[in-house]
C-alpha cells in the first residue's frame, strides 16, 4: 500500500526526484544575479552563462566578482559587467538597481542567491539584524526596485534561492529584530527564510498575468561559504560534519 507523504514532508521525496533538463537557449537573455562569486550562486552564474546569457554581476567584494567575470569568459566568452552593492546597505542596493535600470533595457532572468547565517545576533547600522537584512530584506528592496522592468521584458523569471530552514522557525512578525527574545542562529535564518517565502508569495499575487514567474527554491544539501563568518570552530565543524 502506497503511504501518502505528509506535505511537510513532501521535500524528502522531492529531493530524491530526477533532475529536469531543457535544450532552451539563453542566448540574448539578461541575467541578474547577486551572491554568485561562491558557492551556489557560482554555480548557477556558470550554468547560465554557457547558455549564452549577458549576466550582471552584483556582489560585494571587488577582487571576487572580477575573478568571477574572468572565468566566465574564459569558460564560455559571456558578456559580464560587475555591479558592486552590500546587501547591508540599502543605499547600495538602491545605487545598484538605479544603475542596472539607466544601463540596460530589458531584465530576463533576476536570481537573488546572496545569503547568510550567522550564529551571533548582529545588529547592523540600518539598526535591522543581519540574517534578516541579507536574506530577506534586500532581495525584497532589490527585486521591486527592478519588478518594472522585469514585467516590460516578459516572459521574464525571478528565482529566490530559499532554503528547507525556514523550518528552523523563529519567525515572529512582531519581533522580527530579536529586541525581546533570545537569539539562535538557526531561529535567525529560519526566520529570514520565512519572511521571504512569504513576500514571495506576494509577489506571485501581483505578477499574475504578466508573463513572470517567481520561485522560491532549496538548492539541496551542498557544500558552499554560507556561515564562514562565524569562526574556526563552525569552520571546521561546516567542512567535516555538515
Amino acid at each position: 500500500m502506497k503511504i501518502k507523504v505528509p506535505d511537510r514532508l513532501q521535500f524528502l521525496i522531492n529531493m530524491r526526484a530526477p533532475q529536469r533538463t531543457t535544450d532552451a537557449t539563453l542566448s540574448g537573455k539578461l541575467c541578474v544575479i547577486s551572491g554568485a562569486t561562491s558557492g551556489v550562486g557560482l554555480a548557477a552564474v556558470r550554468r547560465i552563462a554557457q547558455d549564452g546569457a549577458d549576466i550582471v554581476l552584483v556582489a560585494r567584494n571587488l577582487q571576487k566578482a572580477k575573478d568571477v567575470q574572468s572565468l566566465l569568459k574564459s569558460e564560455s566568452g559571456a558578456n559580464v559587467d560587475v555591479l558592486i552593492a552590500d546587501f547591508t546597505s540599502f543605499d547600495d542596493i538602491r545605487e545598484a538597481a538605479r544603475i542596472i535600470l539607466a544601463n540596460f533595457p530589458r531584465i530576463d532572468l533576476l536570481i537573488n542567491s546572496a545569503g547568510v547565517f550567522s550564529t551571533r545576533k548582529i545588529i547592523l547600522p540600518n539598526g535591522f539584524e543581519m540574517s534578516l537584512c541579507i536574506n530577506h530584506l534586500a532581495p525584497f528592496l532589490f527585486t521591486r526596485l527592478l519588478l518594472d522592468r522585469i514585467i516590460a521584458s516578459s516572459p521574464a523569471r525571478i528565482i529566490q534561492v530559499n532554503s528547507q530552514g525556514h523550518r528552523f522557525r523563529g519567525f515572529n512578525a512582531n519581533n522580527m529584530n530579536w529586541k525581546h527574545r533570545l537569539y539562535n542562529g538557526y531561529w535567525g535564518y529560519g526566520a529570514s527564510k520565512t519572511a521571504q517565502l512569504l513576500t514571495v508569495w506576494e509577489f506571485a499575487d501581483i505578477l499574475k498575468g504578466t508573463q513572470v514567474t517567481i520561485n522560491a527554491m532549496h538548492p539541496g544539501a551542498v557544500k558552499s561559504n554560507l556561515g564562514m563568518n562565524n569562526g574556526r570552530i563552525y569552520r571546521w565543524y561546516a567542512r567535516h560534519i555538515i
